[in-house]
């Protein structure tokens, strides 16, 4: 089978989009398939050590892509119209997969269907126009606004299937009248070979890490609130390790307020992730309330790997929000609780068995659920790709059969 991959980012880059294309890619490829993956040239995080996947890439030469929305804006539009012109191109296709960077990426994935035969598959990380809409780019009733919906919703409709990353994303497609069985969850996923539990020791203080975008969907008026609180009463401290736009409106606050407790350090690829993740104690995710369902946040499943609890800040009903309550594995606070964050980072820290515990239980769960293996495979079973590597399907099994969900055990702060 002829399979295009299309999306802005690609590895060597270690922007997530292009990290999880990567391994979809690799293993489509080693599964006998003809790969080939549309890209741009230019990146958006750091460099990825990892061998180079076995397939076909296709570079085009779009704009630089920056973090202003000019700039952001500009790089989107110069790598559509090239991927549009690289698919016509290409050797015909039999399965085309875009995901949605940059936004209606799709749009290239429906002409590849209309014009060549091809079947399509849209693999959603974030809902366009929905996530400028909650994020107050685009007004929600505005006439460009209703344009772009609409765009958005033909090739959505025409697809022979949408493969999204949440239930909550799922519930907003179906209320947008797109058909339920159409529509398939497929959770993403980390490598665990590269990020695994560490034998961690005891620390002075509670380390909580954040690896990836920091971004304007993202709660950080709660934890910059819980920092100024916090004085000292809670012995913790905050490594994050990525970039985004509230990621530097917090390292300015922290420098002009004199606070200590956060550090900041750029992107690193996953192998070197794991070094900093053996040092902390827990992660961290947030996720504002009014992004619940456009974006999942996905970074969730690589504190697991490297046995981690996770602390959540976000809406309840969001994957992350589910994840914790039906694995146990960490605490959940409303967004805007900054008093209830400060008073958990002071249980942590005081009972660091809670950690411990729920670090186990999340180890536990992304083995059976959220291991690479696993994850590919639910994605090629979906897009029809029905071969599995026997570790793949051995791993899969284990995943719907195994242990069943993990109960929830009693005993520590929610």
């Amino acid at each position: 089978m002829r399979v295009l991959l299309l999306n802005q980012f690609f590895w060597p880059d270690v922007a997530p989009t292009s990290q999880l294309l990567t391994d979809v890619a690799t293993r489509v490829a080693e599964d006998g398939h003809d790969v080939t993956v549309i890209c741009g040239k230019h990146g958006y995080g750091g460099i990825d050590c990892t061998e180079a996947p076995p397939v076909r890439v296709i570079r085009l030469p779009e704009l630089a892509f920056g973090h202003g929305p000019i700039s952001r804006v500009a790089s989107y539009a110069s790598f559509f119209m090239e991927a549009a012109f690289a698919t016509l191109r290409v050797q015909k296709p039999d399965l085309v997969v875009t995901m949605t960077t940059p936004p209606l990426l799709s749009l290239v994935g429906f002409l590849a269907q209309k014009l060549r035969g091809s079947r399509h598959y849209i693999w959603e990380m974030d809902l366009y126009p929905d996530v400028a809409i909650d994020l107050g780019v685009l007004r929600r009733h505005a006439m460009i606004t209703r344009l772009i919906a609409r765009i958005a919703a033909h090739p959505r409709r025409k697809a022979e299937g949408i493969i999204v990353i949440g239930e909550c994303m799922r519930s907003r497609l179906i209320a947008q009248g797109l058909p339920a069985e159409k529509i398939s969850v497929a959770e993403n996923w980390a490598d665990g070979a590269l990020l695994r539990p560490a034998h961690r020791v005891g620390h002075k203080s509670l380390t909580v890490i954040y690896p990836g975008n920091l971004g304007l969907a993202h709660d950080t008026d709660t934890l910059w609130n819980a920092l100024r609180l916090k004085t000292g009463a809670a012995p913790a401290r905050f490594v994050f390790v990525g970039g985004g736009a509230r990621q530097e409106v917090l390292r300015a606050a922290c420098e002009r307020e004199g606070v200590d407790a956060a550090t900041f350090l750029p992107y690193r690829s996953r192998a070197a992730l794991n070094e900093l993740m053996a040092g902390a104690d827990a992660g961290l995710v947030t996720l504002t309330d009014r992004c619940l369902g456009s974006l999942v946040p996905s970074k969730a499943y690589a504190l697991m790997a490297a046995g981690l609890p996770i602390i959540y800040i976000g809406p309840r009903d969001s994957t992350v929000g589910r994840l914790i309550e039906r694995f146990a594995c960490g605490w959940q606070l409303r967004c805007g609780d900054s008093e209830g964050l400060v008073a958990l980072l002071s249980t942590l820290a005081h009972t660091p068995e809670l950690v411990r515990e729920a670090g186990a239980r999340a180890a536990r769960a992304f083995e059976l659920h959220y291991d690479k293996p696993i994850a590919v495979s639910r994605i090629c079973r979906l897009l029809g790709i029905d071969a599995v590597t026997p570790k793949a399907a051995l791993a899969d099994t284990k995943s719907v059969g195994g242990d069943g969900p993990l109960q929830r055990e009693h005993g520590y702060p929610q």
